[in-house]
């Protein structure tokens, strides 16, 4: 995955993605804060409306889609799968909408999906035809409670029941918190525990050297393994490195900041037939 800087917006983009994608950074918007400085793309988190819009047509001029297109409804850690229509366009940015989700679908050039977070993992999907052209995209919110209850999965599924094969399905797991950083409790543990089995965590669980019956998650490599899991080629998944918390200057962290902060946004979209591949 290479960091891009483009009209001085600066954002993640994945070789493996054939279609318009990105995932950015606190860097280029026009955010004052200091805790949202200075490319903050949520509302409720210090900026007005004005400023946060702003920022979404910076990051889309820059990544390549269209402001007014993008769906991001309010995310409750949950593992449902929206379909998003033209209809949609806007909704959580230009559009009020009572709909929330955490991920969603769709096979319309005329809607971006945008997923936004700070630490959580997001995630693109990029489903393929036989053809190898982008025929559908999935995006998803993957914190631990949807890691767990198995969004990523979810993700795939969606695009598998528009007919496409899981081996055709592109992924790309943008910038998160790392193992470093993400130390968790006991109770957190035996919760994975509970659902992916003893041998699944001593792979993705580190002890804490720290502190006793704590642990460090790597939800990155959790979620990769669920997607291989789900049929998705390993070569076919590009996985960021970078680790949130360890860089506040260039991500925001929810973890770092005790919650002072603002969010990034993670969008994907159809190529429309004229720039299509």
């Amino acid at each position: 995955m290479n960091l891009f800087q483009r009209n001085g917006v600066s954002f993640y983009r994945s070789d493996l993605i054939p279609c318009p994608h990105g995932f950015s950074t606190r860097l280029g918007g026009v955010s004052e804060k200091e805790h949202t400085s200075s490319l903050n793309l949520a509302f409720g988190r210090g900026d007005d409306a004005e400023t946060v819009l702003e920022n979404l047509a910076r990051f889309g001029n820059a990544a390549g889609f269209e402001p007014a297109s993008v769906v991001s409804l309010p995310q409750i850690h949950g593992n449902n799968v929206l379909y998003i229509s033209p209809e949609n366009r806007g909704e959580g940015y230009s559009k009020a909408t009572n709909r929330e989700a955490d991920g969603y679908v769709t096979d319309s050039p005329e809607v971006t999906l945008g997923i936004k977070t700070a630490d959580c993992v997001p995630i693109l999907l990029c489903g393929l035809s036989e053809e190898g052209i982008p025929i559908a995209v999935s995006a998803v919110h993957a914190g631990w409670r949807g890691t767990v209850s198995g969004i990523a999965k979810n993700g795939v599924r969606a695009l598998t029941e528009r007919g496409i094969r899981p081996e055709n399905i592109r992924a790309a797991i943008g910038p998160a918190i790392d193992v470093c950083c993400y130390e968790v409790d006991n109770a957190f543990y035996e919760r994975f525990c509970e659902e992916f089995g003893k041998a699944f965590l001593n792979e993705t669980f580190l002890p804490s050297k720290h502190t006793e019956g704590k642990y460090y998650a790597n939800l990155k490599e959790i979620n990769r393994r669920i997607l291989v899991a789900s049929g998705v080629p390993e070569e076919n998944i590009d996985v960021c490195t970078e680790c949130t918390c360890c860089h506040p200057e260039l991500f925001f962290s929810h973890r770092y900041t005790g919650g002072l902060r603002g969010t990034m946004l993670s969008v994907i979209a159809l190529p429309h037939s004229s720039d299509a591949p």
